[in-house]
């Protein structure tokens, strides 16, 4: 999702304050939202994008809300630019649900015959591969935790086909510091990049950059050739390595299993209060005055998907607004402390851990994840076969 009426800041100014964990800024955004204009620029980095995804990412504007709101209120079709971004992500939530935890493993053969590395090179990580259009995106994605979808494609594309990296390596690495990291919208579009979801891998080259984002030029580099010439790179074995020519090094944030202040915050006491409703990090919505909403944090989640401490800010900032206490640990483990309370509430999601652990402590008392669009029986391999179906099933949202 990447839509907006106004740019952020340019590329490496964004601050923290872009992304304030509120849902009056993500609700300012949506209402500000010019479909038309969008339409036309959204390809560009200073384009008309939202930046809506780390407000839908984390349920403090969930997808449904939304797409009913630019429906009624700016009498959007699917077939307009604004909702079909917004479907794609619906469409790679469609593929989670139905295939689960496979969406992190390879969908499809991909390229054959090339061998990946299982970690990224120093010079990417440092934003020093000397590719001025990926430095940029990583000093960025350091800086704000958050990247325009170009950028987002240019450096996939960049570290699978040009340095040899397996498409997962990268998108674990992404996903940690991202503030909207997904693992459906984010993991598959990695998939989709490096060709074991789609029907062909994405490639890019200097003249794209240029046309998009000037101040990114990055001719004279390994990116500057023809997409026959990018074609063939991508199919032979060999990284094409750093730049001779490269920037100083900048230092990763680190990415942390556990909120990096913990000690410090209240944790609510398990089985000894009358617990009525769960908050996780993808249901941040609000306050609903009459409950009790407790705040978890399951470790072994995050364990495998650790985070930046940027994102910990945005989501234990909005957790501190619309939760009486916070409590860290083992969703499995908790929920036998859960069962004497006598009501528990919460909004299911497929991140795995929480999944299972939700309906193990909450069972029948779990609403559904939100989805802007009716959930299709079978899975859709593509976003086309995917889009005819529900067009076909609800032909008042494509006319």
């Amino acid at each position: 999702m990447d839509a907006f009426t106004r740019p952020l800041s340019s590329p490496g100014r964004t601050t923290q304050a872009d992304f304030p964990p509120s849902r009056f800024a993500a609700l300012r955004r949506a209402l500000c939202a010019d479909p038309a204009h969008y339409a036309r620029t959204r390809n560009h980095l200073d384009g008309a994008v939202t930046a809506l995804s780390p407000y839908i990412t984390h349920g403090l504007l969930p997808a449904d809300e939304l797409f009913d709101l630019w429906r009624r209120r700016l009498g959007l079709s699917l077939r307009d630019k604004l909702l079909g971004e917004l479907a794609w992500r619906e469409f790679y939530h469609h593929v989670w649900y139905h295939r689960g935890e496979a969406i992190l493993h390879d969908l499809g053969p991909g390229l054959p015959g090339v061998r990946y590395a299982d970690r990224l090179p120093e010079d990417i990580r440092q934003a020093a591969s000397g590719v001025p259009a990926i430095d940029a995106t990583v000093r960025r994605l350091y800086g704000t935790g958050w990247l325009h979808n170009h950028q987002r494609m240019w450096l996939a594309s960049y570290v699978v086909h040009l340095r040899k990296v397996h498409w997962r390596a990268g998108a674990d690495w992404m996903y940690g510091h991202l503030l909207d990291g997904d693992l459906a919208s984010n993991h598959l579009s990695w998939q989709w990049v490096a060709g074991t979801f789609s029907r062909k891998p994405y490639l890019f080259n200097a003249d794209n950059v240029a046309r998009y984002a000037p101040e990114l030029d990055s001719h004279g580099t390994a990116i500057d050739r023809s997409y026959a010439e990018l074609a063939r790179i991508a199919r032979n074995g060999a990284d094409v390595g750093p730049e001779g020519r490269r920037p100083v090094p900048v230092e990763e944030p680190p990415l942390l299993d556990r909120p990096p202040a913990w000690q410090r915050m209240q944790a609510a006491p398990v089985g000894q209060e009358r617990w009525t409703a769960i908050i996780h990090p993808w249901s941040l919505e609000g306050r609903v005055p009459e409950l009790r909403q407790v705040g978890i944090l399951d470790a072994g989640f995050h364990r495998r998907f650790p985070w930046s401490a940027r994102r910990w800010a945005f989501v234990l900032g909005r957790m501190g607004c619309v939760c009486d206490g916070i409590h860290w640990g083992d969703l499995a483990a908790i929920a036998t402390g859960l069962a004497p309370t006598e009501r528990l509430l919460a909004v299911l999601t497929l991140n795995p851990g929480y999944r299972e652990g939700l309906v193990l402590a909450v069972g029948g008392c779990l609403a559904p994840q939100p989805t802007a669009l009716p959930e299709l029986e079978d899975c859709k391999p593509s976003y086309s076969a995917w889009l005819k179906s529900q067009c076909r099933q609800n032909p008042a949202l494509c006319t």
